[in-house]
């Protein structure tokens, strides 16, 4: 084995083309910035949204119109996390390995799964985020959708929500492994006749109504509240997001789809929850329909989220993590980006006694940017 990365960047890359068909369907499809430049944990990137304008009637003059003023919104992520991966070697260990010839491929192992860990809590972090801002959800919770042949209803109404939210048409549906399953087993024909070489090299399965489909490990259940009893206190207003809430007791946690008796239609995803009788705030756009004063709030049951969303629906930022000036005792560095998911890798090497040490390590952040872009498909 070479003393520097040299002789090893063809092992790193056939680990990274292992990890990259993983079951990551979040960071691939998200909005990403992948720099390499350091980040300490705690530092906020910050971008311009500009928000919808308010049209206005055409008046002739003698002048040209006047604009109204613009006041971009500048959401911020957190750099939150800075995570390794660190395996070391053995100077009669490497002397064994390259005996038997087996030393790049315990180095090649020894990278994949570092790149598959690492990738795999950046894709946690994104479907959790998803679930936080998601506005609106569809199905039963507790059911797998997809479960009838030929039937894309699950899709086409959830699809509906973002619709009626305004969200663009560069669209993702990521789903968990169960409804996979199903996709698989009752919607082989359409997954046949929409799958492409193509969208494989995008991280994509297939194309589905014009929609992006990916799959992931990372989607965990939602456990739902406690919080029973509950009623509204004064009427909610559509577009209204805090809703008082009176009466009742138990929690009512961020991502719980709750219902009201006044709107048979809408099942809403909560942002912020309460653990006694007080204020939740829905995701926007908030309420579809004006909720009555007394009117009866219903958690949902326990789900397992699927997830549709336009792109710049979420973020996520990475970097290398940060360093001391003039760098630390490494003796060689270098950063390689999985060409499926983006991610940029640093890897160092260390010289240590008798051993040498390498260091697989990447620093994130994730946040949700448009609530209204992203809906639930209950599962």
């Amino acid at each position: 084995m070479g003393n520097t990365f040299t002789n090893l960047i063809p092992t790193i890359y056939q680990a990274l083309d292992v990890v990259s068909r993983e079951m990551i369907g979040f960071i691939p499809a998200v909005n990403k910035n992948t720099a390499a430049e350091r980040a300490a944990v705690g530092e906020e990137i910050m971008w311009p949204v500009v928000e919808p304008g308010t049209p206005g009637d055409v008046s002739p003059g003698v002048t040209g119109p006047t604009g109204t003023d613009m006041a971009p919104t500048t959401p911020k992520v957190t750099i939150s996390k800075s995570k390794n991966q660190v395996f070391y070697l053995t100077g009669e260990e490497l002397k064994g390995l390259k005996n038997s010839n087996s030393d790049q491929t315990i180095i090649q192992n020894s990278f994949e799964q570092a790149f598959r860990s690492l990738a795999n809590l950046i894709e946690i972090d994104l479907a959790a985020a998803a679930l936080a801002g998601a506005s609106r959800a569809y199905g039963t919770a507790g059911t797998t959708p997809f479960a009838t042949s030929g039937d894309m209803t699950d899709l086409a109404e959830t699809m509906k929500i973002l619709d009626d939210n305004g969200a663009p048409q560069n669209r993702h549906l990521v789903v968990n492994t169960a409804a996979l399953a199903k996709l698989r087993g009752k919607q082989a024909v359409v997954l046949a006749e929409a799958g492409s070489n193509e969208l494989l090299r995008q991280g994509a399965l297939a194309m589905l109504e014009g929609v992006k489909l990916h799959a992931s490990g990372g989607i965990k259940q939602h456990t739902k509240g406690t919080g029973a009893s509950y009623v509204t206190s004064g009427a909610t207003a559509v577009d209204v997001e805090d809703i008082a809430l009176i009466t009742g007791n138990g929690t009512v946690l961020a991502g719980d789809v709750v219902t009201f008796a006044a709107d048979a239609v809408n099942k809403y995803v909560v942002g912020t929850g309460v653990t006694a009788p007080g204020t939740i705030s829905l995701n926007r756009p908030g309420a579809r329909v004006t909720i009555p004063t007394g009117n009866a709030l219903t958690i949902g049951n326990s789900f397992t989220p699927n997830v549709l969303f336009s792109s710049d629906a979420l973020f996520l930022a990475t970097r290398a993590p940060a360093a001391p000036e003039g760098g630390d005792s490494a003796d060689d560095v270098m950063v390689v980006r999985d060409p499926v998911s983006g991610l940029a890798f640093e890897i160092r090497m260390y010289r240590q006694y008798r051993q040498v040490a390498y260091e697989i390590a990447i620093a994130w952040g994730t946040k949700h940017i448009k609530s209204e872009h992203i809906a639930i498909l209950l599962g």
